[in-house]
């Protein structure tokens, strides 16, 4: 199967891409290689990619090339390129948002159009299109109500695969991530920041009191799930939740990775910010009808693997990148 994987240099993308190539199938990724945090952390997530013949990078913007011949040919388009992050999704930076989520997605299903070999278009969206949901676990079914641009972007997308979908008929799917961690995680999101003031012996800072809960997701399931999405013939036109199956609070988090990682995490507290829900909990009884969905990484397994990548890869890199760890 050839696939394209666009955002393949980030956290999700590159695991994806490991994924596809050790089953066999031959990998374009594309990647615009933005500056939301320093290009050789991405560059070393595409270390073990860029060994495979069947691996072809693209670097470009994908308001920018030449898209339908691109794609020509291809299987499966997994599509997670994205500008990503709720809090820094305000004032002027919504452009970005705007562009890279809403109106580079467009472009995109636009070149599917053409395609008549494509069998699947997999869209990453994000649990935040739910804002504070009203009753939890929340479903598939919940009216979307975000509470930040970011989720308002990713909603959009969302809609433009349903419209093309329905009026083009590109077999679109739209899995709506829940708060996805693991090796490899950007260094803006919590648990790289919490590891990695811990190795630095930091505090770190717990926005409300802590008892905010999250369904946190390991990135191999998320990996797996896409697959799923791909293979499928029930996914097509539907969207998905893609969970880790229980909620734990923040509090607990801490305490589990302070206690995996054998180092002390002094809490400094602050006030919640905007776009920040309360409470995340998944209902993923459909992605495990439709398609055999079953997570499958725990948290305390999952922080393992965190900690240890983190011991491994990360360490130098934070010494010669300490802006990273903002």
């Amino acid at each position: 199967m050839k696939c394209v994987v666009t955002g393949c240099a980030g956290f999700i993308g590159s695991h994806l891409c490991d994924r596809l190539l050790v089953d066999g199938h031959t990998v374009m990724g594309v990647d615009a290689f933005t500056s939301s945090y320093v290009r050789t952390l991405k560059e070393q997530n595409l270390v073990r990619a860029r060994r495979e013949s069947t691996f072809t990078l693209v670097e470009g913007d994908l308001l920018g090339l030449e898209l339908e011949s691109l794609l020509d040919g291809v299987d499966v388009v997994f599509h997670l390129a994205a500008q990503a992050g709720v809090r820094a999704s305000w004032g002027s930076d919504f452009e970005s948002f705007t562009r890279h989520n809403i109106l580079a997605t467009q472009r995109l299903l636009e070149a599917c159009r053409a395609q008549t070999r494509l069998q699947r278009l997999v869209f990453a969206s994000s649990s935040s299109i739910y804002g504070n949901a009203r009753t939890l676990p929340v479903s598939e079914a919940a009216v979307p109500r975000p509470i930040s641009p970011y989720g308002v972007t990713k909603l959009a997308a969302e809609q433009l695969c349903r419209v093309y979908w329905s009026n083009y008929g590109v077999p679109t799917v739209a899995l709506r991530y829940f708060t996805v961690y693991g090796a490899r995680q950007r260094p803006d999101m919590a648990f790289h920041r919490f590891i990695r003031a811990a190795y630095a012996g930091e505090s770190i800072t717990l926005y409300e009191d802590g008892e905010q809960t999250r369904d946190f997701t390991h990135v191999r399931d998320i990996v797996q799930a896409n697959l799923l999405a791909a293979e499928r013939a029930e996914t097509v036109g539907k969207v998905y939740n893609v969970a880790g199956g229980a909620r734990v609070t923040l509090k607990y988090a801490i305490d589990r990775l302070a206690a995996i990682s054998d180092k002390p995490l002094p809490v400094r507290r602050a006030d919640g910010q905007p776009g920040d829900v309360r409470h995340t909990y998944a209902d993923i009884s459909r992605a495990g009808e439709d398609m055999g969905y079953r997570p499958g990484v725990d948290l305390d397994t999952g922080l393992k693997d965190e900690v240890e990548w983190f011991e491994r890869f990360q360490l130098g890199e934070a010494q010669s990148h300490p802006l990273t760890a903002r």
